[in-house]
Parts: C-alpha cells; structure tokens; sequence
C-alpha cells in the first residue's frame, strides 16, 4: 500500500484518494478539443480512517470553501499538457493543503500601544488639525 506523506505525524493511504479526469480549458491547442487532461483529485474528509476527529474538524473549518456539502475536498489542476502532470499538480496541492490546514498556529501574544506611539499619533493628528485650520483661516487685508 502506498502512502501519501502530508506531514511527520500524518501518512494518508493512496486509497482514499480518488481521482477524475476531463476535458481542460488550459493551454493545448488542438489536444484540448480530443484528450481529457484535467484532473479532479477528490478527498472524503468525513469518511477518511486515516483523519482523527480532531484533524477531521481543523479541515472542515480551515477549507470550507474547497469542501462539498457532502464532506469531499475537491482539488483541480489542468495548466499542464498531459494527464500525469495534472495528477501529480494536484497531488502537490493537496499535500500542501492539508499541510497547511493542520498546522498548529501559535497562540497570539497580547500587546499594547506604547506611551511614545500614542503621543506621536496624537501629535500627528494636532499637526493636521493646525494645517486644516491655517487653510481655513481668511486673509486678513
């Protein structure tokens, strides 16, 4: 069984992953019209024995948008000319996705606003006001 490496603690079985194929828009010329190069890697997030439901939930809500109603991450690539190249394109892109999506973020350190860049900001905002209102002022003759 081949495995399909995402990350050092995840492998995902090359069963899983299912890929269709049709006809690409992309460069070609007259092979478009004739040969289906397009390929569709198709992933079943929900339905995965590989996916913990931790791992399930963090790719769910980080890929929203490239996951189907029915819980299928779909990934397309058709830039290349033949099929193999798609197949491996879209591969890539799903490695890196699913990388990507289950990589812990740091938790975010709280900060303040320095005193100096208060008064610099309230400094600036004195020095446009005084332009504004020398702009303003009528000439006295």
């Amino acid at each position: 069984m081949r495995m399909i490496i995402i990350n050092e603690k995840l492998a995902i079985p090359k069963r899983e992953i299912r890929f269709t194929f049709s006809r690409s828009s992309d460069p070609g010329g007259q092979n478009v019209n004739k040969v289906s190069t397009r390929a569709s890697l198709l992933f079943d997030v929900d339905r995965s024995l590989s996916l913990s439901l931790e791992h399930k939930a963090r790719i769910r809500n980080r890929l929203t948008s490239r996951i189907r109603h029915k819980g299928i991450l779909r990934i397309t690539a058709g830039n290349q000319r033949s099929q193999k190249a798609n197949r491996d394109a879209a591969l890539k892109c799903f490695v890196r996705l699913l990388a990507s999506a289950l990589r812990e973020k740091p938790p975010r350190k709280k900060t303040t606003v320095s005193k100096a860049a208060k008064e610099k900001r309230l400094q600036g905002k004195k020095h446009r006001s005084r332009i504004k209102q020398a702009r303003s002022e009528k000439i006295k003759i």
